[in-house]
């Protein structure tokens, strides 16, 4: 079986992926030839829905994105074509980040690290703490596996409960008001639906208890910003890690740069440069499967929005 991909927008410039539908037993093709679709270029989603209307003969797309909210109405419009995500291919090095995160918000970089002279010793161990995870994904199953050495007690909170290696419990996500008040870290690891935007807002910060820090490394929809910035003036919570916002990019005006107990990184849990090996190897996994007649990793599920 031949399979035709597309590699774009600008197939020179992504010579990994177009190396890696080699691997994978595909040949490249330019559009209008190709079955298949690779998107390589996340900060141009709205030239997707261009690209495979000029070309009917695609048939799948793979996605860059491990989230759908960029292009979900790109895809609801279009449900002839096999749509496929990058969820679970950044899994490795956001998991790495948000254990960064945790790290520093616990032990109290936040304040050393604009500290000018001296200072007062603070913060708290990761080691043997309680960790509160939201979602059930290859972020959770990579932070799970990190988390190990740490004998944190980690509670998953997930759609579908079922237990998870290195997880202490799995619940389900009615069981959030119960466990904030026993956790240390709070980490949002999770899809952005519309069952989860703002999951995290006043009543949830104030369940949590005051040394607690909250690491986003999800979407920064799940926290409702204004609710996160009146928790952190009043020292209500211990502090926010973030690596999402909502707005995003967080304007230079904006209150939480200036608060001493919140870490912001920029969105770069998976910067594109991890993100575009990873990439590939989901790129010649999927083309092989799709030679063998196998179902492919990571197909898009509209009804739960990711």
């Amino acid at each position: 079986m031949t399979v035709l991909v597309a590699v774009e927008p600008d197939c020179w410039r992504r010579p990994v992926l177009v190396e890696a539908v080699v691997r994978g037993g595909g040949t490249v093709s330019a559009p209008d030839g190709a079955s298949a679709l690779v998107w390589a270029e996340p900060t141009q989603a709205h030239v997707i829905a261009e690209m495979v209307d000029a070309n009917p003969g695609i048939e799948w797309v793979q996605l860059p994105y491990a989230g759908i909210e960029p292009v979900v109405d790109i895809v609801t419009a279009r449900p002839a074509i096999e749509w496929y995500c990058g969820k679970g291919v950044y899994a490795e090095p956001v998991a790495e980040h948000a254990l960064m995160l945790a790290l520093a918000g616990m032990r109290g970089m936040a304040t050393y690290a604009r500290a000018g002279q001296w200072s007062a010793p603070q913060g708290r161990n990761l080691l043997g703490a309680s960790v509160t995870i939201l979602g059930g994904g290859g972020i959770t199953d990579s932070l799970l596996r990190l988390l190990s050495p740490f004998d944190c007690e980690v509670t998953v909170l997930r759609n579908r409960p079922q237990p998870m290696d290195g997880a202490s419990r799995v619940v389900g996500p009615t069981a959030l008001a119960d466990v904030l008040g026993g956790t240390d870290v709070l980490v949002l690891a999770l899809a952005l639906t519309p069952d989860t935007a703002g999951i995290i807002g006043a009543a949830e910060l104030a369940a949590l208890p005051e040394h607690a820090w909250v690491v986003n490394v999800a979407r920064g929809g799940h926290i409702v910003t204004d609710d996160l910035v009146e928790a952190l003036r009043a020292g209500q919570i211990g502090g926010a890690a973030l690596d999402v916002t909502d707005p995003e990019p967080l304007p230079e005006s904006h209150p939480l740069w200036r608060l001493p107990n919140c870490l912001i990184t920029p969105h770069i849990g998976n910067t594109p440069e991890m993100g575009l090996v990873l990439l590939a190897e989901r790129v010649a996994v999927n083309v092989a499967h799709k030679i063998a007649g196998e179902p492919l990793i990571g197909p898009v599920y509209l009804d739960l929005g990711y």
